[in-house]
């Protein structure tokens, strides 16, 4: 650069001297070192001034890759995850920067990832054909206008992996769940991982997402290199939701842009792309959780949750200095599998409404739990307790009775063994606003069975839920509050519990 004489104005002038590859139009140069005047220059359509959430887009991924995007430590962030809408420019923003990153150095290596081999194709197919694009306009500027010596090798080209010029590997595109076998990268890119709704309900398909992700994609990162994980936030447990629960060292960098910033005054993100008029169409004929996933980057669980909310107690209800329910009792479902959990409630009825006083949450064996359900009962004097007998159910109730006697010396308990015939999605459907109207939890319910309260929590009226033990116990509760149980006078005849 010169600078003007002493005594002039000082500026700064064009550059006197072209670079070794001949480049001498300051529009190039400038594509060269931003990555918004590069998707300016090769989108001026999409890429307009004005829409200032893109320029945030490309203004940090470039400085990803340089290093300069920051933690609160000042040490450089090499995650970033892109929380985004549809048809807002995530896709081509991040076509863009591989193409960028590729004309910056031909040693980058990237591996990205779509939903299917499908969309992972038409991705690098993009990349690719956007660096082998010839000049057939004067007036449209090409990638090889701003990096003329960034070149695709001869005969190596295909859509899924190919290489530049002098290099061994620079792309590799994949599906989740398919084999990368022999490169590492130092750029990892996941692209909307999640096809629909449907699978974003699924806990299976999201549990083998993750396992893909931490078994095999992750260890194709070399060290030191970036991951860039591009989605719209369907659901809690999905691979966003499972990263940020696993970042305790905040690791993570997390750009998120809901389509609509403000209900009130009508202010979009971008109203050009997405006016408020036709947001407010989309949100008519849409279902409200898969709405709020798309465009407002609210995780679908958070609004499609079986039991969006639970009612807490400080205090046990009291009359005469003594617990006033007019009844104490269990239910339990035992595992039904070696992958299920064991769920037990104890419960003090009060004026038709029930207080969780224990429960008992685990995975822990059947010699384990009988011994713990038979001590909750005897700790809570429960008065009557009802057991599921479905697969082994039987002889766990006939065990925790004989345990009660044998370790406690307790008898006060009525043990009903049953058979669990009826679809236990439509029971859990059918109790669930009751459930969270007329059960009560302790204030710190959470803090003493977090495993409890996730599992139950987490439970989506959509359906595709792994477990559902937690939900199932918590409805028997429920169906034994509304009429499953006699009174305790009706019972036992004003005779109070034995033992």
């Amino acid at each position: 650069m010169a600078v003007a004489h002493k005594g002039e104005k000082t500026e700064l002038l064009e550059f006197l001297v072209a670079p070794a590859d001949g480049v001498t139009d300051q529009r190039y140069l400038k594509a060269r070192d931003s990555l918004w005047e590069y998707c300016r220059l090769m989108g001026p359509k999409f890429f307009k001034p004005h829409r200032t959430h893109l320029m945030e887009l490309a203004d940090t991924l470039q400085a990803l890759y340089e290093g300069k995007l920051l933690r609160p430590d000042g040490t450089p962030y090499k995650k970033l995850i892109i929380d985004m809408g549809p048809r807002l420019g995530k896709s081509y923003s991040l076509s863009m920067f591989v193409q960028w990153l590729f004309g910056k150095s031909a040693e980058n290596r990237v591996i990205s990832v779509s939903y299917n081999e499908t969309l992972a194709m038409r991705f690098a197919r993009g990349v690719r054909d956007a660096i082998d694009q010839d000049k057939a306009d004067p007036r449209i500027t090409v990638f090889h206008d701003i990096f003329p010596k960034t070149r695709i090798k001869y005969g190596d080209a295909s859509a899924q992996i190919w290489s530049l010029e002098g290099q061994f590997f620079n792309y590799l595109a994949t599906g989740f769940g398919g084999t990368i076998t022999g490169v590492g990268c130092n750029v990892l890119i996941i692209d909307d991982p999640i096809k629909n709704h449907m699978e974003a309900a699924n806990d299976r398909i999201l549990e083998e997402q993750w396992r893909w992700y931490s078994d095999t994609i992750l260890s194709r990162v070399e060290e030191g290199g970036i991951q860039i994980v591009n989605m719209t936030r369907w659901a809690e447990g999905d691979l966003v939701g499972r990263l940020l629960d696993q970042d305790t060292d905040h690791e993570w960098y997390v750009l998120k842009f809901p389509a609509c910033l403000n209900e009130e005054t009508h202010e979009m993100l971008c109203p050009d792309l997405l006016s408020w008029a036709r947001y407010q169409a989309i949100k008519l004929v849409t279902s409200p959780e898969i709405f709020a996933a798309n465009y407002q980057q609210e995780p679908m669980t958070i609004k499609g949750q079986m039991y969006p909310e639970f009612r807490t107690y400080k205090e046990i209800p009291v009359e005469n200095g003594k617990a006033a329910f007019d009844l104490i009792f269990a239910y339990t479902d035992t595992a039904d599998t070696g992958t299920d959990s064991l769920c037990s409630f104890a419960v003090g009825r009060y004026q038709g409404q029930g207080y969780i006083l224990d429960a008992i949450f685990t995975e822990e064996p059947m010699e384990v739990t009988e011994k713990l359900v038979a001590d909750m009962h005897v700790r809570n004097r429960v008065e009557i307790s009802k057991i599921e007998s479905n697969n082994g159910g039987r002889g766990f109730g006939r065990n925790v009775e004989r345990i009660c006697w044998e370790r406690h010396k307790w008898r006060g308990t009525k043990f009903i063994l049953f058979t669990q015939t009826e679809n236990k999605m439509a029971r859990i459907l059918t109790h669930s606003a009751s459930v969270m109207r007329n059960i009560l939890w302790p204030e710190d319910w959470e803090r003493r069975w977090p495993k409890l309260a996730k599992a139950l929590k987490s439970y989506k009226r959509t359906g595709g839920n792994a477990h559902d033990d937690a939900p199932d116990a918590l409805t028997g509760v429920d169906e034994m509050l509304q009429g499953g149980i006699s009174t305790r006078k009706k019972l036992y005849k004003g005779k109070g519990a034995r033992g």
